[in-house]
């Protein structure tokens, strides 16, 4: 199937918490020459993380401008009251962009976004080139979905009602499901049998044909992610997700939350901090920028389970506040007042 020349093709990128999907589109955005791009980070919570990494970039190709962030809730829930108009935006830019690329909250499902697609104020001026889902390799050779699961083994056991399927396994169910490609991030960490865990364990959770693809920080040549030309809206019926009945998708298992911290004077300190509160078992991600004092940059700080990793990533603008803030993702009830005190400890 082929997409129209007269629409603009979009590529979304899926995948659980801190899979690597910043990481693989600023490494697009990096390595595509010739086209103009923009770019709609959705981002679950009150704080921008990814949208800044990408805006940081400061590429000719895709000016900060073109890098549009929807933090008003996961994509797939305020398709309508979000989505739309940041694409009007985007189509009204001057010079047109060739590629719009789409990077879904960790606990969006990609196929109420792209069902989005067929409605009749998108048909005609878009298009899906391709779903690519980023999926966690390590965690994969560990038989899991996420870097860490033990608070949510933790939180079924604690409730007894539960008579469907963990809610992070579901939505990484439905991620693969809709993919046309899937990208096996840090496989650098992965020795041969835990290639083949990962591998086996996508495979699993596949119904149909679907390449899958090892990267290392992020690297992939673009030309396998871009200028698929599937027009996945016209298949997307042909998904099926266990989410299909529109009222079954729900962030209640989720909660996030914003810290703000003062000025820190190392980074082994805050990563120190960090790790206290993500050894909770009650952290599922943590991303955000630090401010250390006496350094002009920006330190960049993520955790994805146990992993922990800083670095300065650029320099703070002129008339930017150098602050410290950090944005949690948990489990719905996740002991916030615990967490603020270990990370301001």
């Amino acid at each position: 199937m082929t997409t129209s020349f007269n629409r603009v093709p979009c590529t979304v990128v899926t995948g659980f918490l801190g899979a690597g999907k910043t990481t693989l589109i600023r490494n697009v955005l990096e390595n595509t020459k010739g086209k103009r791009l923009a770019i709609i980070v959705n981002e679950f919570g009150d704080a921008g993380v990814d949208g800044e990494v990408l805006k940081g970039c400061g590429l000719d190709n895709c000016p900060e401008e073109n890098v549009l962030e929807l933090a008003n809730g996961c994509i797939c829930c305020t398709v309508a009251d979000d989505f739309v108009p940041a694409l009007d935006q985007i189509l009204a830019r001057e010079p047109k962009v060739d590629h719009i690329l789409i990077e879904t909250s960790g606990l969006a499902l990609p196929k109420p976004l792209v069902q989005a697609f067929q409605w009749p104020a998108i048909k005609n001026r878009v298009t899906v080139d391709g779903v690519i889902a980023v999926v966690d390799g390590p965690a994969l050779a560990d038989g899991q979905v996420a870097a860490d699961m033990d608070a949510l083994a933790a939180q079924r056991a604690a409730d007894d009602s539960l008579d469907h399927d963990d809610p992070v396994e579901e939505v990484f169910d439905d991620q693969v499901a809709c993919a046309d490609l899937i990208v096996l991030s840090k496989s650098d960490l992965l020795d041969a049998e835990g290639n083949e865990r990962a591998r086996a364990r996508i495979e699993g959770h596949l119904s149909r044909n679907v390449q899958i693809v090892p990267s290392a920080h992020g690297k992939v040549d673009p030309a396998l992610l871009l200028g698929l030309g599937l027009a996945v809206e016209d298949d997307i019926e042909n998904r099926k997700t266990h989410h299909d009945d529109p009222h079954d998708h729900e962030h209640d298992d989720f909660d996030t939350f914003v810290v703000d911290l003062p000025s820190v004077l190392r980074p082994e300190d805050l990563e120190a901090r960090v790790n206290a509160a993500v050894e909770t078992g009650e952290v599922l991600r943590l991303k955000g920028f630090a401010h250390v004092k006496g350094k002009p940059m920006r330190l960049q700080v993520q955790a994805v389970g146990p992993r922990v990793s800083h670095h300065y990533d650029r320099p703070w603008k002129a008339g930017e506040a150098a602050e410290t803030r950090l944005v949690v993702i948990g489990l719905k009830g996740i002991d916030r007042a615990r967490i603020e005190s270990l990370l301001s400890a």
